[in-house]
């Protein structure tokens, strides 16, 4: 007969057997394979106790018990073979290629862009300022003035104000556009810090107190090389497939019908005085760098007197190329080699205006002189035509 405590200690030893086999037991599940599980001709290594586990809980295939369960060691030696594939080598992009992506992408960055960011890029590119005024170099294709949809350096000029001042400084000043550049125009614009100093640098600019120059690439070679264009210019509406207006020329003086001299005709009331001086600065190729200097300010004043005047449009000005019609700039083959282009992709080149320099009288009793740099897709330009730039005595 055995004692009480004999008993308790032999169902102590019957339970830690129990104990260990169950353990075993579950272990052994654990490790065990799924039997639906096909083997290669490889046999695959043990799973460890994670890799069976995550093997247990994925969910079935829906294409049938005849497909393997995909687990986690195959995923892993999938991503082993997918890091250590030799890549594909992608086709070679020509330099045409290239230098039309390079275009197009430099047409929309700064389009629809945050007004935030604009007014970093303008803060970045400030060429002056004083209490009265400031000049910041102005971008491609943005307005200058608000437009629908597309930010403008208007609706973003209170934070640049912040940014000049100081944005932990409180103050009050502002900043208000006083003479405008065209939205695809790059260049010094002018800025001014209250409306009365606005109102002085509009006083100043109608008496010739404001110098703009501004250089451009012109398609041809004006001749002669330097003179003065006194034409006026009227808005006129073009019919057809597309109907638009267009500003042109109204001259006030025609051929006679011998063709030895010339007539004075009737002026039409609206028109628009015009006179544009213009200066070759260089020529190669069929295309030249021109400054010119507008003594009006008529709208689209200077891309008219170049296309109509001279027969030399702008080089990327798709409006004035054509008189009859809406279509890119035709170029010639010459002049489309040199710039790596093809004529069904000239719509993205950017037109070649910049405002180079700004000459200011009178807002505090000292002259400001500003110079612009150019932008780079009109320095590469300039390069591919072989077209320099003059010599420091001569740019004044």
């Amino acid at each position: 007969m055995f004692s009480s405590s004999a008993t308790m200690n032999s169902c102590r030893r019957i339970a830690r057997i129990k104990d260990r086999s169950s353990g075993l037991n579950t272990l052994f599940s654990r490790v065990r394979l799924p039997t639906n599980c096909r083997r290669g001709p490889e046999e695959a290594p043990p799973l460890t106790r994670s890799q069976s586990s995550a093997a247990k809980h994925a969910p079935a295939s829906d294409t049938g018990g005849d497909k393997p369960r995909l687990r986690a060691i195959d995923l892993a030696r999938k991503v082993r073979q997918e890091m250590t594939r030799t890549p594909v080598e992608e086709a070679p992009v020509s330099a045409q290629q290239r230098r039309v992506t390079e275009l197009k992408r430099f047409s929309l960055q700064l389009q629809n862009v945050h007004p935030n960011v604009l007014a970093k890029h303008l803060h970045r590119g400030v060429l002056y300022r004083d209490k009265d005024v400031a000049v910041i170099n102005k971008p491609y294709g943005v307005p200058v003035r608000d437009t629908s949809g597309v930010t403008s350096i208007s609706s973003v000029l209170p934070v640049l104000a912040k940014m000049m001042d100081g944005v932990k400084i409180k103050s009050e000043s502002q900043l208000l556009p006083s003479l405008g550049l065209e939205k695809d125009s790059t260049g010094a614009l002018l800025l001014a810090r209250s409306e009365e100093v606005v109102e002085l640098i509009l006083s100043l600019n109608s008496n010739n107190q404001v110098q703009r120059k501004y250089w451009v690439v012109t398609v041809g070679v004006p001749v002669p090389s330097e003179g003065m264009i006194d034409i006026p210019i009227i808005e006129r509406e073009i019919t057809g497939p597309q109907p638009h207006y267009k500003m042109a020329l109204s001259p006030l003086f025609k051929m006679n019908d011998g063709g030895d001299g010339v007539t004075k005709v009737r002026t039409n009331r609206q028109a628009h005085p015009a006179v544009t001086k213009y200066r070759v600065l260089d020529s190669s190729n069929g295309c030249s760098l021109v400054e010119l200097q507008s003594l009006t300010g008529v709208k689209h004043q200077m891309r008219v007197h170049m296309a109509f005047a001279l027969s030399c449009p702008i080089l990327g000005d798709h409006k004035y190329s054509h008189w009859n019609k809406l279509a890119p700039q035709k170029l010639p083959e010459r002049v489309l080699g040199k710039l790596g282009l093809e004529q069904s992709k000239i719509r993205y080149l950017p037109l070649h205006l910049h405002a180079r320099q700004l000459t200011l009288l009178g807002t505090n009793q000292a002259e400001i002189n500003v110079s612009c740099p150019l932008p780079k897709y009109f320095t590469q330009t300039l390069s591919r035509l072989h077209l320099t730039f003059p010599d420091k005595k001569d740019d004044k």
